[in-house]
């Protein structure tokens, strides 16, 4: 199997599952595809990325060692997909309260009311931030004000779901 060559193309689940299996528990194979990530062509970067989101959650452990170079791609990304999908994998991880950082929690919390931004990129905001404000109720009090802000705006129905589903958790906290 020729991964770059499948990542270059217009694949499916299939293929993007074919490829994950390929990088789970090998360690070479997994810097390769981390690699792909970092591809200048889009397609082969995004499906890498893609391939990535379905790893097993064995390779979790794998996955927080490249959370600080997850962190600072997605903050000088522009790709709304790409966006999408390192928040996907950065929404999996704990954070502990000494490994949060705040200029992550500054973008998720600046995202959530953002209305330029895709739904998908900001349900994955809403979570995250969430799993990272838990820890200080100072933060989940800030954290709530953006929430409400929310409910003057046009929601789609994730949207309307993530909100509801997190403000429950908070409720219980």
């Amino acid at each position: 199997m020729n991964p770059e060559i499948i990542l270059s193309n217009k694949i499916n689940i299939t293929n993007i599952k074919r490829i994950a299996a390929w990088a789970a528990d090998n360690c070479e194979n997994k810097e390769k595809l981390w690699s792909f990530v970092h591809s200048s062509d889009r397609r082969t970067s995004v499906n890498a990325l893609w391939a990535m989101t379905h790893l097993p959650a064995s390779e979790s452990d794998w996955l927080f060692t490249l959370r600080d170079e997850m962190i600072d791609m997605l903050m000088s990304e522009t790709d709304p997909g790409k966006k999408r999908m390192l928040l996907q994998i950065l929404r999996d991880q704990d954070y502990e309260p000494e490994h949060i950082r705040t200029d992550f929690l500054d973008f998720c919390m600046s995202k959530i009311n953002s209305e330029c931004e895709p739904y998908a990129v900001r349900c994955f905001c809403i979570y995250t931030a969430f799993k990272m404000c838990v820890h200080y109720p100072e933060l989940i009090s800030e954290f709530e004000q953006h929430l409400d802000m929310m409910l003057f705006q046009p929601l789609s129905p994730g949207l309307e779901s993530a909100l509801r589903q997190t403000k429950t958790k908070i409720s219980k906290l």
